[in-house]
């Protein structure tokens, strides 16, 4: 098992840097220009790119000739981009420069990492048993659970709040992009 473990913390971590390495090309080409993002085009960014990845496990064809794991790296990225959003607000211009973005950036994809570790050794690595579709169809459970709150303006019962979906969404993103690169 710990050596299973130790292949699940390399490969999420490969998966982070692939990540990463896109977002900060982006940064480079687009700026921070995700700042102006208010959380309902962020959930419905996210909403489209989880469908598109259901739309593709059920046809089977692409017609714009990109795959599924592409989508679940986007769904990380994004994903840290809510977890920034969140934390610093939306904005009318953009306000960070690539650097700044890139440090929160680190931040957050760190704490989802060590969510991960935790998360994984609760559940003995089953992940690794689930079909690529489920995490598909956890992840749009977790962007309807945001859409709800946002709807109650964040005052939920007895629920996690926005910040722990995003986080599972990175999680089961990076649990796809891992099986679709085995």
């Amino acid at each position: 098992m710990a050596s299973q473990l130790t292949k699940t913390q390399q490969d999420f971590q490969d998966v982070l840097a692939e990540c990463r390495s896109l977002f900060a090309k982006k940064l480079h080409d687009y700026g921070a220009s995700w700042r102006i993002l208010r959380p309902s085009s962020l959930t419905d960014q996210l909403f489209i790119k989880a469908k598109r990845i259901r739309s593709l496990e059920i046809t089977g064809k692409s017609l714009v000739g990109e795959g599924i794991r592409p989508e679940f790296i986007a769904l990380i990225n994004y994903s840290i981009v809510g977890l920034i959003q969140l934390e610093k607000g939306f904005v009318d211009s953009v306000d960070m420069t690539p650097d700044e973005a890139l440090d929160l950036y680190d931040r957050y994809a760190k704490e989802a990492y060590e969510l991960m570790i935790k998360k994984n050794h609760d559940y003995g690595e089953a992940w690794r048993d689930m079909r690529v579709s489920s995490y598909t169809d956890l992840i749009l459970t977790k962007i309807e659970r945001i859409k709800e709150i946002e709807d109650l303006g964040g005052a939920t019962l007895v629920s996690e709040g926005i910040d722990a979906n995003y986080m599972d969404i990175m999680n089961y993103a990076g649990f796809g992009a891992i099986k679709l690169h085995e």
